[in-house]
């Protein structure tokens, strides 16, 4: 299996991870739990999510922008990094 499909499975994974949990987290909702105890849940389900975002982020940085830097397309790859990051509130 190539790198890239292994990380495209790990970012697939984590992501079901995060549908179920934010499934049950609705069903804590509906069912009047503990506020604090949903808000912990919320919380690690935007830690998994950020650690989603970081594997794609190393493998676009790693692949996707040297091949861009390689074919003089630095200038719109970091265009696209900026605006997701913007987008982002970072």
């Amino acid at each position: 299996m190539k790198k890239t499909d292994q990380i495209k499975n790990d970012a697939i994974r984590r992501l079901k991870i995060v549908e179920g949990h934010l499934k049950m987290v609705m069903g804590m909702v509906e069912e009047d739990k503990y506020c604090i105890d949903i808000l912990q849940q919320t919380a690690a389900i935007k830690s998994a999510i950020k650690k989603t975002e970081e594997l794609l982020l190393n493998n676009h940085l790693n692949s996707c922008l040297v091949q861009a830097i390689k074919n003089d397309k630095n200038k719109k790859a970091i265009s696209e990094i900026m605006e997701v990051f913007k987008k982002a509130g970072v």
